[in-house]
């Protein structure tokens, strides 16, 4: 329990900058969909923000999961390696950086964004700041500092959040004449209101350079080397996991890359493509929730599981855990799906004819946390080929299925397809695992879960009720309800825990006999 306990709280505390980090993005969203309530002013925005993962992965080729191995196995080396790791990455992304900056122009016109090489210029130097920092983010975990992983992540969020508020509120309404007159040849000297949603992209990339700032002690000792031995060596672990997290990524982004070119015109009456994708892209952030959950665990989970890979008691261990990932993540998603009546509103009124993806869009993010889970098998047994072969399955299925259903059934095709390739890896992974890792998951409860929260969800779509007095609190009941539910049926684990509760706190409340006297 210990070992689970240990998990729990470093879960926790990296959770709390990436659920307030997530939270406050979130909060973005009705700034933005209201500051561009023209749908169409967020496509670039959308899908230009949708590279940026994929240009993270081919800069820091996941040398930071590397990084975490060899770390791990090489303690007295752990300055050479990270070093090394470093090293590699800084080269691939001033490199690589310097060449789109170069090609701006013809990027812009071959994407279809003519005029916008700056946002694309952007774009690679927000993907070059995110990759030389994630070495030094994943020393902070191996080296179990979650406080100052936790500080930088959130100074980094308050300085964005900030930032879009002064560039897209403050600076229109001084450039404006609305107030603070006397700022406005200041003003004048920066903003550009023809720049739009472009603020967004610079907010980001000022915020990542105060990374640097922050991050400085971390490093500290860092000096470029390239040892060719070492480097063969980490590449051979990292290369394969960089092709996997690739074809994850395409996976993930596909909908946003097809759905502009693939959707057919007047699909939606009024609605242009740009119109379509903007829409879609925002309603898409709503299923954060989901997402913020499985990435504050991986934060914790990476280098817990890492740590104990020969334990026997291992695959136990992650049995335990993956039931209760799935319980957690399964009330999120019930829970965000019967409310979107009221959390809908939070984006302007243009963008919520979209909000039907999101249901569909949470459940595929759940399962594709389980196979993130029961993907441990081969990380900890060293055969990430597998994985390779998994997700480029996966991100087969994607391509294949928007193209099929893009044309049929709109941004709802780009959901389904999503949700369609996240079940097939995550099957997948579980087959293969039972035969090389077998791991003792409690398949049935899952199951019963994923498939009564989606009938639950099912069913209150078909009772509509226009008056959000009566919807939120009968919404909130069905999950009190269901929740209520899950604990009875779980009440075998639950029981001994609050009995240790109890006993715990009558035990502090016994004063001491000698305080007595």
């Amino acid at each position: 329990m210990s070992g689970f306990k240990k998990l729990a709280s470093d879960t926790a505390l990296y959770g709390i900058s990436t659920i307030l980090g997530r939270m406050l993005y979130w909060l973005m969203v009705p700034l933005h969909t209201r500051v561009f309530p023209r749908t169409g002013e967020m496509a670039s925005n959308v899908e230009l923000f949708s590279y940026v993962p994929v240009l993270l992965l081919v800069y820091t080729l996941s040398l930071e999961t590397a990084f975490f191995r060899y770390a791990s196995r090489q303690k007295e080396d752990k300055q050479k390696v990270f070093n090394e790791t470093l090293s590699i990455v800084l080269a691939i992304s001033v490199i690589s950086t310097a060449l789109i900056i170069l090609l701006a122009p013809q990027i812009a016109d071959w994407l279809d964004y003519p005029g916008q090489e700056t946002f694309i210029s952007w774009v690679a130097m927000i993907a070059a700041t995110d990759a030389i920092v994630a070495i030094p983010f994943a020393r902070l975990r191996v080296e179990n500092k979650a406080r100052e992983f936790v500080k930088a992540k959130l100074i980094n969020i308050v300085i964005n959040v900030a930032l879009n508020v002064f560039f897209l509120v403050i600076c229109p309404q001084i450039y404006n004449g609305d107030y603070l007159l006397f700022l406005q040849p200041a003003i004048d000297l920066f903003y550009d209101p023809s720049v739009g949603p472009g603020y967004i992209f610079l907010a980001n990339l000022i915020a990542n350079l105060v990374y640097f700032v922050l991050l400085r002690k971390t490093f500290a000792g860092f000096r470029f080397q390239l040892d060719k031995p070492q480097v063969k060596v980490l590449l051979a672990y990292s290369f394969p996991l960089m092709l996997t997290a690739l074809a994850g990524s395409i996976n993930m982004l596909t909908d946003r890359w097809f759905l502009r070119p693939l959707l057919p015109e007047g699909f939606y009456p009024g609605l242009t493509s740009e119109d379509v994708l903007g829409i879609y892209g925002n309603c898409y952030k709503l299923s954060v929730f989901m997402t913020l959950a499985i990435q504050s665990f991986k934060f914790a989970a990476d280098p817990f599981f890492f740590s104990r890979a020969e334990d026997k008691n291992a695959p136990g261990l992650l049995a335990e855990v993956n039931k209760w990932f799935i319980i957690i993540c399964v009330i999120i998603w019930v829970g965000i799906s019967l409310n979107l009546d009221w959390i809908g509103l939070f984006i302007g009124k243009t963008y919520r004819q979209g909000l039907g993806v999101v249901p569909i869009l949470l459940l595929a993010n759940l399962v594709l946390g389980v196979y993130y889970n029961i993907a441990f098998w081969f990380k900890l047994s060293d055969k990430t080929a597998y994985g390779t072969v998994i997700t480029v399955l996966g991100a087969g299925v994607t391509v294949i299925l928007n193209v099929l259903l893009i044309p049929i059934m709109g941004y709802m095709g780009c959901a389904v397809a999503y949700l369609v390739s996240s079940v097939v890896m995550c099957v997948t992974c579980y087959l293969l695992g039972e035969k090389h890792y077998p791991v003792p998951y409690d398949v049935f409860s899952a199951l019963i879960y994923v498939f009564s929260g989606g009938l639950l969800i099912y069913m209150a779509s078909q009772i509509e009720i226009s008056n959000l007095w009566v919807s939120i609190p009968y919404h909130m009941l069905l999950l009190l309800l269901y929740i209520g539910t899950m604990l009875v049926m779980e009440r075998k684990t639950f029981g001994p825990l609050l009995a240790r509760v109890r006993n715990r706190g009558s035990r502090k409340n016994v004063v001491p006999e000698s305080n007595n006297r």
